[in-house]
């Protein structure tokens, strides 16, 4: 950063000046003083891109400079509501007036006066609608912006100095003249009150409040923002109203003024500093010192004068405004952007948007101009060097650690690296990273420099230097071949009382300062220390030359000095490397072997050494660009762009400033090429007095630049000898085949042609081939270069090209855009240039897998691009548009393969069914092999049912159904999982009813050793109906149904191979018991009684206690006629004693059914009788829907 006074304005009759603002947004300013001076002035400031032009600030001119009448006392604020264009000022004598712009002059719109009381304060909120007004006597009042009151209020015993508006609206800040904060909500309740960190045990009166309402954005999330200065010079800024760990800092200044910029990243502070003059006496000056919001130091500025009295700075944050005695001083300022320029055509810069926290990082390639966008969070700093790029973020998940980033041209990023201290300072060089904080120094060799094949030994030399790390005060330890130091460790260490000032690097040598004035030179990438100086420079900024034999050093007051360096050489020799004339001219002082050399240059803000002569260098002063040859400055030119690179007599400049107005669109215009005098001259020569002067000029100033140009007008002019000469002293071999094809052409016309094409005036050669009616060169000389959008206009306007070509431009196009990541667009000429392969990629990558299928629809049966297409339906699990494109080509076994792999087992079998493909069966066992094998039952099941094999699944459920048993589960569980197995050997049942003979001899033939050892098949409802009866007679017990639930108990006495006998027979003994019928609950406790178990003892004691009472007696109960034998028989028995015919039982009520007219269900064939059925809507054992 770096400022300067750049205009002064006089107020007439010397009339001091109270106070100063700068309207943001139409740049008008209103000043005002001593007896009701108040005036309106607006700066006609060129905003030209033209370098050539008179930057900002210089000669800039009064377009407005109206007096505005109406005050009487001295003015003393003034404030812009620049959402509606409006000024509010107030004078000693309480009178407010609201000044509107009417036709280009400003005119009275509103008068207020309360009649006492003097206003300290006045301020609108963000979005302009309100206005709060503060009395010296505590009187508030809130305004809106037509005018009307909305509330006032008096705070008593209170003498208000200050009010400023949260960023929000929702609070304002009051500050009274005895220095305390209290924060108030909109409606005018008191919140809260702020407490003063500077002065925890005392009361300092506020000096100045401003709080940044965030309007053009935050440089950082949470950023501190509410700067609070009192009359002593400290000052402490908060992040918000409930901050207690401000940043504070002392500014040792008096009568003190501040305002932030305009995005919040710069606060200007400005007041009386004592300073000590050559003779050691204290002078007050006046300053304006300017400090970033985590309290760190960046510039200040002497101003002229006995008191500031206001400041304001202009909309885009470039200027600013001070209100000095009777005069307005304008300092111009030069931002430290984050900002590079790499990769010979690649501007980076970094810019916050209003309605963000996060950093947007512009990779800008000003010759395509094309704009890759990257969001960053916390961004630190942008560096550069060669191919690549530097970016240094903060951790957003620890705030400890930071991550230094590689980037390439376009915006990739190809390597990174973690770190655990904050690098304050870093530099980049083509293969190495080295950044430092104020005592830890971290080397990065960030890519292999020589790629080639290797020994073992380099191999572990190059691992051992690509990362090192050392403490500053143990330089001597840097190079040593031992594993370098954790970075952990070294940040444990105390810190050094001689830090770190700034670091810069080469592809040979790292170069550091310390506060103390050493100046460290180190040797890359061993960082062995080659020297160490001494000079009383406070060094800011350091830059190499091209061949890192001299240093740039541009201290804190903007003033460059050059130091030549020592070097070693390898016979031990030490020596300077710079041109010796140079040294020898300008040696004043010798500091350990390296030289300061006689040459100091003052207000610099930025250098840039020649990339191809190391004795050349460009400066920026002020607004003066000067090129320096072997110390000698040319002629400045008018400049006010920021230095990109220096080279070939040419020096490329940005204007960042005008950038930065509009980040997200750049304009071409905005890089300027500034040529050196030589080239100048040249120019003149040759416009003058001819191509043969001209090279006796090149002859005497021999530079590759210069024969380059003669070419270049000679070749325009046709001459041939001339323009092959200047190509030979150049040694330009291209050029000169060039001249030998121009021989050959006979068409002065079609030369020139060429040469304009040469030239890369590709727009003139096109005119000129369109005139001479050749569109197939025009179309040649676009193929040549590249440009296929331009051969695809020039096809389509007729002539120059076929349906072939044309073709070829559509699927060139859609490689830029495809290389581009804009799938839309590449799609779009991919389909005009008909590149399936390429669509085919595009589709998938974007996962329009509908517009794949379709792809895949229209093409023919024969393209080799629908096994491609298949595998990637494949490879997302879509398995219909991977069978159909399988098919389409013939491929059946990939076809089944694929089903399988999907475990769509349905498809899988009925296509090995049509196409007798028998494999299939040996893939299934192996995946369900595996699958069991991992204990996936489940995943097993549906694998079986989907591939119906019914059986299989089945049995495993019917094992899942026993491994419950034994586990002791829910039996309503259970029941569920023997229900399942016992409706998958129904669908087998099904299935084999349905299939041809011999369909899938060999695919679904049963196991019949497996199946009759676990008679699957034959009683599958077994185990249902077990659980089904003992859930149903249990049921029947609690509803009360006491009889019934012991004719379903008995039912149970059948299925004890499945349910625990014990379990049965307890709840027979229970059910009978509590039913009266005790002689069946005598045989039920005969059975408990016969089972061996730790319960026999009490079963027998049971039994003894209940039929001492009760004589084993079943009640009568009901009796039905047996509908064979036609004899009674009770209802509880299942089998008739007469004729030993059995009857089934109704799965409703456990009864047996002896009608021959019942229910029988569709799906599991069980029965039940008609009027218990009735009450149900779904089968009671298989819950199948009635």
């Amino acid at each position: 950063m770096f400022i300067y006074l750049s205009k002064k304005i006089a107020i007439p009759n010397c009339a001091n000046l109270r106070a100063v603002a700068w309207n943001n947004d139409a740049g008008y300013i209103a000043c005002g003083g001593d007896d009701g001076l108040l005036k309106v002035l607006k700066l006609e400031s060129n905003t030209s891109p033209n370098q050539m032009d008179p930057p900002k600030g210089v000669g800039s001119q009064l377009s407005m400079n109206q007096t505005l009448e109406g005050h009487n006392g001295s003015l003393l604020n003034a404030t812009w509501n620049r959402q509606h264009q409006k000024l509010t000022t107030s004078d000693s004598n309480g009178l407010i007036i609201v000044w509107i712009l009417y036709k280009g002059m400003w005119y009275e719109e509103m008068i207020n006066n309360r009649n006492k009381g003097l206003v300290t304060g006045m301020e609108w909120n963000k979005t302009g609608e309100k206005i709060c007004i503060v009395y010296e006597d505590g009187a508030v009042i809130l305004g809106s912006v037509d005018g009307n009151r909305i509330w006032g209020k008096e705070l008593k015993n209170t003498n208000l100095a200050h009010v400023q508006w949260s960023p929000d609206g929702k609070f304002l800040l009051f500050g009274t003249a005895s220095g305390q904060l209290q924060l108030f909500d909109n409606q005018g309740v008191i919140v809260c009150k702020l407490s003063d960190f500077c002065h925890p045990k005392t009361d300092i009166k506020i000096a100045a409040i401003d709080w940044y309402n965030g309007s053009r954005g935050y440089i950082q999330p949470n950023v501190p923002c509410l700067a609070i200065c009192y009359d002593d010079g400290k000052v402490q800024i908060l992040r918000n109203q409930k901050d207690t760990k401000p940043i504070k800092f002392d500014t040792t200044m008096k009568f003190i003024k501040m305002q932030w910029n305009v995005n919040g990243s710069i606060l200007a502070i400005s007041g009386i500093q004592f300073i000590k003059n050559n003779q050691g006496e204290e002078k007050e000056t006046c300053m304006v010192q300017f400090w970033n919001p985590y309290g760190h130091f960046l510039r200040s500025i002497k101003v002229p004068g006995k008191r500031i009295s206001s400041i304001s700075w202009e909309s885009d944050g470039l200027r600013i405004a001070l209100a000095v005695d009777s005069f307005i001083y304008f300092a111009n300022i030069r931002p430290d952007y984050r900002w590079t320029f790499f990769a010979k055509d690649i501007v980076v810069y970094a810019f916050n948007k209003a309605d963000h926290s996060d950093c947007n990082v512009v990779f800008w390639n000003v010759k395509s101009n094309e704009k890759t966008i990257r969001t960053i969070d916390k961004l630190i700093s942008i560096k550069s060097s060669g191919e690549h790029c530097l970016l240094i973020t903060q951790n957003s998940l620890d705030q400890n650690q930071f991550i230094l980033t590689v980037y390439n041209a376009i915006g990739t990023p190809i390597e990174s690296k973690f770190i655990d201290f904050e690098p304050k300072f870093s530099s980049i060089s083509k293969s190495h990273v080295v950044v430092a904080s104020a005592e830890i120094v971290l080397h990065w060799q960030f890519k292999n420099h020589n790629p080639i094949k290797s020994s073992t030994l380099d191999a572990i030399r190059k691992r051992d230097i690509r990362e090192r790390s050392f403490h500053i005060d143990e330089v001597t330890a840097a190079a040593s071949t031992d594993v370098t130091t954790p970075l952990s460790e070294l940040s444990s260490r105390h810190a050094s009382v001689d830090p770190i000032t700034c670091i810069t690097t080469s592809e040979s040598l790292l170069i550091i300062t310390r506060q103390s004035g050493s100046l460290l030179q180190f040797l890359i990438p061993t960082l062995v220390i080659e020297n160490k100086y001494s000079i009383p420079i406070n060094a800011v900024s350091l830059s190499l030359n091209s061949n890192s034999s001299r240093l740039s050093i541009l201290d804190t007051f903007g003033v460059l000095k050059l130091f030549e360096l020592e070097k070693v050489t390898s016979s031990g020799a030490r020596g300077l490397v710079g041109s010796a004339n140079a040294v020898a001219n300008s040696i004043t002082q010798k500091f350990n072997g390296g030289t300061l050399l006689e040459f100091e240059r003052k207000d610099v803000w930025d250098i840039q050494w020649a990339d191809d002569n190391p004795e050349m260098f460009s400066i920026m002063e002020k607004t003066r660009l000067y090129i320096f040859k072997n110390l000698d400055p040319e002629e400045p030119l008018s400049c006010s762009g920021y230095l990109c690179t220096f080279g070939n007599l040419e020096v490329k400049t940005i204007l960042l400033d005008d950038v930065m107005q509009e980040p997200e669109s750049p304009n071409q215009s905005f890089l300027v090429i500034l040529e050196t005098k030589w080239l100048r001259d040249l120019r003149g020569i040759i416009a003058t007095n001819g191509l043969t002067e001209a090279f006796q000029f090149a002859e005497d100033r021999p530079h590759q630049r210069l024969w380059k140009a003669i070419a270049d007008e000679a070749l325009s002019q046709l001459k041939f000898d001339i323009a092959t000469k200047a190509f030979v002293r150049c040694q330009n071999y291209q050029g000169i085949q060039f001249i030998k094809r121009l021989n050959k052409l006979d068409d002065p016309i079609k030369q020139k042609a060429e040469i304009a094409a040469f030239c890369c005036q590709f727009e003139a050669a096109e005119k000129l081939y369109l005139e001479m009616d050749r569109k197939d060169l025009a179309v040649d000389l676009r193929i040549r270069m590249g440009d296929w959008f331009r051969v695809v206009q020039l096809i389509k306007t007729g002539g120059g090209g076929d349906d072939i070509l044309l073709e070829e431009a559509w699927n060139h196009i859609g490689d830029y855009y495809y290389e581009r990541q804009r799938w839309s667009q590449a799609i779009t000429y991919y389909i005009q240039g008909r590149n399936t392969e390429k669509l085919v990629e595009i589709y998938y990558i974007l996962e329009d897998f509908e517009g794949l299928e379709k792809l895949a629809k229209s093409l023919s049966e024969n393209s080799p691009f629908l096994k491609n297409i298949a595998e990637k339906f494949v490879s997302v699990g879509l398995s219909e548009p991977a069978f159909n494109a399988y098919m389409k080509i013939g491929d059946i076994t990939s076809a089944v393969n694929a089903c399988v792999y999907l475990n769509q087992w349905n498809t899988a079998v009925e296509l090995a069914e049509i196409h007798h493909f028998k494999e299939i069966e040996g893939l299934l066992m192996k995946y369900a092999t595996y699958i069991l094998s991992r204990n996936k039952k489940k995943e097993a099941i549906e694998l079986y049912r989907k591939a119906n094999m019914c059986q299989k699944s089945a049995k495993i459920l019917f094992e899942l159904a026993h491994d419950a048993i034994k586990s002791h589960e829910s039996p309503i569980n259970i029941k569920k999982l023997f229900v399942l197995g016992a409706l998958e050997v129904e669908r087998y049942h099904s299935i084999q009813k349905s299939s041809k003979p011999n369909a899938l001899e060999g695919l679904l033939t049963e196991d019949l050793k497996s199946i009759s050892e676990s008679k699957v098949l034959d009683k599958a409802w077994r185990g249902a109906e077990a659980y089904h009866f003992y859930c149903l007679a249990q049921r029947q017990f609690y509803q009360g149904q006491l009889e019934s639930a012991v004719i379903t108990a008995m039912r149970l006495q059948s299925y004890d191979d499945i349910i625990d006998p014990e379990t049965i027979y307890s709840l027979l003994a229970l059910v009978s018991l509590q039913a009266r019928y005790y002689k069946t609950c005598s045989k039920a406790l005969v059975k408990l009684e016969g089972i061996d178990g730790p319960n026999k003892e009490y079963y027998s004691e049971l039994a003894f206690s209940i039929f001492t009472k009760y004589k084993p007696h079943d009640p009568e109960g009901e009796t039905i006629m047996c509908s064979n034998c036609l004899n009674p028989m009770k209802e509880s028995d299942s089998t008739c004693s007469s004729c030993q015919v059995h009857f089934p039982s109704c799965i409703a009520s456990g009864r047996p059914l002896v009608d021959s007219m019942h229910f029988m269900c569709h799906v599991c064939k069980h029965r039940a009788i008609e009027s218990e059925i009735n009450s149900f809507s779904f089968c009671p054992l298989c819950h199948t829907t009635l």
